[in-house]
């Protein structure tokens, strides 16, 4: 009878023009809830899409490791820009409207990038598809905490969080598909036809807000982070270059260094002196907000520079085609979206320091794990550490949104979710740039240690490439001093291939230490206690 009455109800309303669709529905909060979702979706997926075809792109354009790197950094640091500004932009013009555009501007370079015929266009269009990601990210989760109740957020953002999870699983598997069976330029299109449902849904769902207390635009603040971020990762990533000869101590990177930390300093000062910046920095004086965003930074350095090694030593150094190495992400996101609403709930009714800690320590673990891997690395060794990881994960992000948001009022909270994709993307970038460059310096430094142990007038040299000779002229033809410098060329190819993967295992190292660090935060973190009383006034404060 229930279920009947129900579905009269649902009925009468539809008669009635009440549509599900109407902001006063209980349905409409889920509704929009599921449009950010594939917004969402779609950002996420082309910062991980990207990772397996990037062996394909360097082989397709040329280019090296120093160069190839920047169509990662390139869409991180454009959506690093964008972030603070989007909160902005929706206070001023709407939250719909520039979420709109947000989505349009995603679409638009994703067209760009698969119609790119160098690496120089690519990372252009890469830059303008962060724009885009850099609105839809924030002003999304900013759209989900105001249309949610305090008591159902933890729960909406584990399940917000199932999006983000899903393009980590399927992101490299469907990347790496595109790529070994049609070309590279296909895994940008792909997103072409899922932004236009995209920017529909938004257009019939969402209903407009505009705050009423929209502040002036930060001119200052915002052009200080546009030259601080873009050159001080520029200096990181050209240290080591190949083009590079004079190393840390060219001139060029010492000046980028001086102009970045200028450019810092005026904007720190310009935020916290100013009536209306562009980050309103203050908002960190919080203690749980503070200590969620240093969490959530060293963790993205550890989190993004390692997502986007893996790739490169599966393909490079243990043959992997591009497919199978995206389908060794698959079971990361399944895991991580799996636990996102259950430790949005724990944490909603518990304690939610407690899966934060776990969630750090399984990410710890398995950067560790990495560390030790060779050219006889089995795939369930690999695949171990991947399941610890996307546990990992998926215990920390939505808890850890929750601590950082628990004292944020309502109309700070476009302001407060800028600042958390902010820094996260910050530190991802940070980590892909420093990680990269580490990896590069500590290759070189195999490869000099290992040419140096081989000497060719020494009996072993002598007898290994006598013995490769051999072999290869059993097995193909020629004659003995061809077969013989293709002995020496197939034993040097081995000390590079056993200097690149010593480089990979030492910058999984160096995350896993940086990674360490998270757990300093954590202890900082002030627990809210679970009284009627405290979640009342919580429940006030944020709805104001």
């Amino acid at each position: 009878m229930r279920k009947i009455s129900n579905t009269h109800r649902l009925r009468r309303k539809l008669r009635n023009n009440d549509s599900i669709y109407h902001p006063k529905s209980p349905y409409y909060k889920w509704f929009v809830l599921a449009n950010i979702m594939l917004g969402t979706f779609m950002a996420v997926l082309d910062s991980t899409i990207v990772n397996v075809s990037l062996p394909k792109i360097m082989s397709s354009f040329g280019v090296g490791l120093s160069t190839i790197e920047w169509v990662i950094t390139g869409y991180m640091l454009s959506m690093a820009v964008m972030l603070p500004t989007s909160g902005w932009l929706a206070d001023k013009f709407g939250y719909k409207k520039i979420y709109f555009w947000g989505l349009f501007l995603f679409s638009f370079g994703s067209l760009l990038c698969g119609l790119s015929g160098d690496e120089n266009t690519l990372i252009i269009s890469r830059v303008i598809q962060g724009l885009g990601a850099g609105v839809i990210q924030p002003i999304g989760m900013a759209i989900i905490t105001r249309e949610f109740p305090a008591r159902q957020r933890g729960l909406a953002l584990g399940f917000w969080s199932i999006a983000a999870a899903a393009s980590v699983s399927f992101g490299p598997l469907i990347g790496g598909y595109i790529v070994d069976n049609f070309s590279w330029n296909l895994i940008f299109y792909v997103n072409v036809p899922v932004g236009i449902i995209a920017l529909l849904f938004t257009v019939i769902i969402q209903r407009e807000f505009v705050s009423p207390s929209a502040r002036k635009f930060d001119y200052v603040g915002f052009i200080s982070a546009v030259i601080f971020l873009p050159v001080l990762l520029y200096a990181l990533s050209e240290g080591n270059a190949q083009t590079n000869s004079a190393g840390w101590s060219a001139p060029y990177i010492l000046a980028c260094f001086a102009i970045s930390g200028i450019a810092f300093a005026v904007f720190i000062t310009q935020e916290l002196t100013t009536e209306f910046p562009l980050l309103d920095i203050r908002l960190l004086v919080d203690r749980n907000f503070g200590m969620s965003n240093l969490l959530m930074f060293v963790f993205s350095i550890g989190m993004f520079g390692s997502t986007f090694l893996l790739p490169l030593y599966l393909q490079n150094s243990l043959g992997y085609t591009a497919l199978q190495s995206g389908a060794v992400f698959l079971p990361v996101g399944i895991i991580q979206g799996t636990m996102a609403p259950v430790s949005g709930i724990f944490s909603d009714k518990y304690n939610a320091r407690i899966p934060i800690i776990l969630g750090v320590g399984f990410l710890v673990f398995s950067l560790y794990l990495n560390s030790s891997m060779s050219f006889l690395t089995e795939h369930a060794y690999i695949m171990t550490t991947l399941y610890i990881r996307g546990f990992g994960m998926g215990l920390i992000f939505t808890p850890l949104s929750s601590f950082a948001l628990t004292n944020i009022k309502n109309d700070k909270m476009a302001q407060a979710s800028g600042i958390m994709n902010t820094v996260r993307q910050i530190g991802g970038s940070m980590g892909v740039a420093l990680l990269t460059t580490i990896l590069t310096a500590r290759i070189s430094y195999h490869s000099q240690m290992y040419g140096q142990a081989i000497q060719a007038s020494s009996q072993t040299f002598k007898g290994v490439t006598r013995n490769l000779a051999y072999f290869i002229q059993q097995h193909g033809s020629g004659s003995y001093a061809t077969a013989l410098k293709q002995g020496q060329s197939i034993l040097m190819s081995n000390i590079g291939t056993q200097a690149f993967i010593q480089g990979v295992n030492d910058d999984f190292l160096i995350a896993t230490l940086i990674s360490l660090l998270s757990f300093i935060p954590i202890i900082l973190l002030k627990s809210k206690k679970k009284t009627g009383k405290s979640e009342g006034s919580e429940h006030v404060a944020i709805m104001e």
